[in-house]
């Protein structure tokens, strides 16, 4: 379970160095690109600016060098951007399910980001601030499993089209939306109450990691100028690691 930990670090960190890249190529802010929506300000110097922290974070993560206050500066840009600015678009959140995930996409994230904070080793900072670390983690592991009870519940309100994305030579797709989403409801029950959550968090990794290589890397190979399923992918992928870096969070009696 710790070498799995492990590996998550690495799942999660490498999708924010893509991320920045993508806002390096792009030169603005883009639907579908974590953390910040379109309509935020600052052009394209705030998407430079964006873009040289993802990747210098990335970076940090990676080297575990200063890992801890970049991974809590990750989790917080995320929440703050998502707080900020995602929601001023509110009511998209609240009745369109794309703009829906686009928001609780970089919410995981930043939760995970949280969790990652607390579990980097300790600086020679002070005590209240180590203190927080250790706070903003807890909050973490809410801030990650919380959003998927609604990913599960957006498979059965939105399993057709979902089933659409799932590759053709898969046998039964619809059914593999709804178990999909059943997936998802009984992984945030668990992570939310710690019954069998180390469980859960190894399961919920091996399928955003299916996902991944199943579902996307088919899909960015055959559109490979298509920045969305770049992000979509690189999203995924961080999830995948975002699952297996909570594992630690709970004894092994959970």
């Amino acid at each position: 379970m710790k070498s799995l930990a492990q590996l998550g670090r690495y799942f999660f960190a490498i999708p924010f160095g893509v991320f920045g890249i993508q806002y390096f190529l792009y030169g603005h802010y883009a639907g579908g690109l974590p953390p910040v929506p379109p309509w935020a300000p600052g052009g394209a110097v705030g998407a430079y600016l964006i873009g040289a922290f993802l990747v210098i974070a990335a970076i940090s993560v990676l080297a575990n060098w200063n890992a801890r206050l970049f991974a809590a500066l990750l989790g917080l840009v995320y929440l703050l951007c998502v707080l900020l600015l995602h929601s001023e678009h509110f009511s998209d959140i609240i009745y369109n399910g794309r703009e829906r995930t686009r928001a609780l996409e970089p919410l995981s994230l930043s939760g995970a980001a949280f969790v990652l904070a607390g579990r980097s080793p300790s600086t020679a900072a002070s005590a209240s601030w180590n203190s927080l670390i250790d706070k903003l983690a807890t909050l973490g592991r809410y801030l990650f499993s919380l959003p998927l009870l609604i990913y599960g519940l957006q498979h059965f309100l939105y399993a057709s089209f979902i089933a659409t994305l799932i590759p053709a030579w898969m046998p039964a797709r619809l059914f593999l939306a709804y178990f999909t989403g059943v997936a998802f409801i009984a992984a945030g029950l668990s992570l939310t109450s710690g019954i069998a959550a180390r469980l859960a968090c190894v399961f919920l990794g091996l399928m955003f990691f299916l996902w991944t290589v199943l579902l996307h890397a088919p899909r960015v190979v055959t559109h490979l100028n298509n920045g969305d399923e770049w992000s979509s992918a690189f999203v995924a992928f961080a999830m995948a690691g975002a699952s297996f870096l909570l594992l630690p969070s709970f004894s092994e009696r959970t």
